[in-house]
């Protein structure tokens, strides 16, 4: 029997919604942190940019908190009995912001040529498709080569978001003029960006679901001081404050102000994960021994409890606790410091000080580094920290040009979709800053990803992942940190801030203002 899944177009139980339809109208001022260097999402995938463009461009599917599957772009969905053949039918009567027609011709467009083009990990992705077909304008069929039982977590506005053809087809997809005001089909169009000011956003009167979004206006404000953020929250000139918009040590305290809302829902799909990449391809970093060393030095129930508030918990895995898959296999490193400088001792360490660059995103991860630097120089490695901004981090990153690095990373629903790119040798490749940065390569753990992603049912993938969370923990390519906490504060009159497993960033048409 094909399984075939419908659900109509509610507003998530995620947020206890009212049962009344909502009131529309209204302003919400949001932050956006730092600026992003674009809002084209099929080119610009980093976290500011998704949260803007999450609400101008949208993909085939949605998440709920438990990363099921539910409508966007299509509305309902069948997959065959043998997992091979995915056949999505588009909802009815959705236009771009420009007025024309949004078809399944946009969709084979969009995941054939300009995805593959643009994005590395959307390619990697369609190495398990065998064809995209289009049997009507609202009939899309993947076929895969074989069962990849992820793919259907693959089809968010944050992985495969959906571009127009009659815009990209036949341009240079980076150079376009569309990149500086996209055309989406999502409840909100773009209707001005003033650099290092605001980008205001505007209801999309045309949006195919009748009476969403409510609101009128998005404002996402561009505050580069942390205490000015907080302090814009606090007058009431912003409404809602995405996760990260302000420092940690502020959250406790503007969390205690009236009408404030917090929620650590949200994170499930990007399931972020912080941790140090350790630069596998030169010494001391190439020992394991020492690599070891520096995992049993570092005291993450500091960081967890002081430097992040008790927002997040502790890593035990390659993967988030949050991801599919995930399960908490030995070795485990606690802090041990004597343990520590005896795995030091054995590594034969020159003694040599190393770079470490922290991630260029706060007064939060400052601190963060100058823990880590006294945790290390305590087992006897000297640390020089090398502060910079956003570019300088990622070129950096990108070229290798580190010994250790912080960083924290997007895992999108599923090892096979962005959990393995940091740990798979095909993977290593200079210039990007979201793969393997560490440079860890193991023929046995490749093999075990590569099975496992391919895998089916989903009880032989967790046989698979079991054991390669085992090889990777034994390994100890990256220094992991914590599973990362990044609370929502907003005003209690904005209702459905989160929706999604994509939080903010694809929740605004279902947000209003209880009046």
């Amino acid at each position: 029997m094909r399984r075939t899944i419908f659900l109509p177009l509610i507003v998530s139980l995620l947020t206890g919604t009212a049962l009344a339809e909502p009131a529309p109208g209204g302003v919400a001022n949001l932050i956006v942190q730092p600026e992003p260097p674009g809002i084209m999402i099929g080119i610009t995938t980093n976290a500011p940019a998704l949260d803007v463009g999450g609400n101008i461009y949208e993909g085939l599917l949605r998440y709920d908190e438990k990363l099921n599957p539910m409508p966007s772009l299509a509305k309902s969905w069948d997959i065959s009995p043998d997992g091979t053949t995915y056949t999505l039918h588009l909802q009815d009567n959705i236009s771009w912001h420009d007025g024309q027609p949004m078809t399944a011709a946009d969709v084979l467009f969009t995941v054939n040529d300009f995805l593959t083009k643009t994005q590395p990990r959307h390619r990697n992705i369609m190495t398990r498709v065998k064809s995209v077909t289009a049997p009507g304008d609202k009939t899309v069929v993947f076929t895969l080569n074989g069962p990849f039982e992820p793919f259907i977590r693959a089809l968010s506005f944050a992985t495969m978001p959906i571009v127009p053809k009659h815009i990209y087809e036949g341009t240079d997809y980076a150079a376009n003029p569309a990149n500086q005001s996209p055309v989406g089909t999502g409840p909100f169009k773009l209707t001005e960006w003033k650099k290092g000011s605001y980008i205001k956003l505007d209801r999309n009167t045309d949006y195919y679901i009748k009476g969403k979004p409510y609101l009128d206006e998005l404002i996402y404000q561009i505050i580069p001081d942390a205490a000015s953020r907080a302090i814009a929250y606090e007058t009431g000139n912003v409404d809602i404050l995405p996760g990260g918009s302000v420092e940690n040590f502020d959250i406790p305290r503007l969390s205690q102000l009236p009408n404030t809302c917090i929620t650590d829902k949200g994170q499930e799909y990007n399931a972020p994960l912080a941790m140090i990449w350790m630069n596998n391809r030169v010494a001391p970093m190439d020992n394991l021994k020492f690599r070891q060393a520096v995992e049993f030095a570092l005291d993450r129930d500091f960081a967890k409890d002081v430097l992040w508030n008790g927002y997040g918990k502790i890593a035990t895995s390659p993967f988030s606790s949050l991801l599919p898959f995930y399960s908490k296999q030995e070795p485990q490193y606690s802090y041990d410091p004597a343990k520590a400088k005896a795995l030091l001792a054995q590594s034969g360490y020159d003694g040599r000080p190393l770079r470490l660059l922290p991630t260029p995103y706060g007064e939060t991860w400052q601190r963060w580094a100058e823990a880590v630097k006294q945790n290390l120089e305590e087992i006897g490695i000297p640390i020089e920290i090398q502060t910079g901004d956003t570019a300088s981090y990622n070129q950096r990153a990108s070229n290798w040009d580190f010994d250790l690095a912080f960083t924290f990373v997007y895992q999108y629903g599923d090892p096979a979709i962005g959990g393995d790119r940091h740990y798979k040798t095909s993977q290593i490749m200079k210039g990007n800053p979201f793969n393997n940065v560490a440079g860890y390569s193991n023929p046995e753990a490749d093999a075990l990803f590569d099975a496992a992603a391919i895998a089916y049912p989903a009880s032989e993938r967790q046989k698979l992942y079991d054991q390669v969370q085992t090889k990777i923990l034994e390994d100890a390519p990256v220094a992991w940190l914590l599973e990362l906490g990044f609370p929502i504060l907003s005003n209690c009159k904005f209702k459905n801030v989160v929706t999604t497993a994509n939080g903010i960033s694809d929740a605004m048409r279902d947000v209003y203002i209880e009046k």
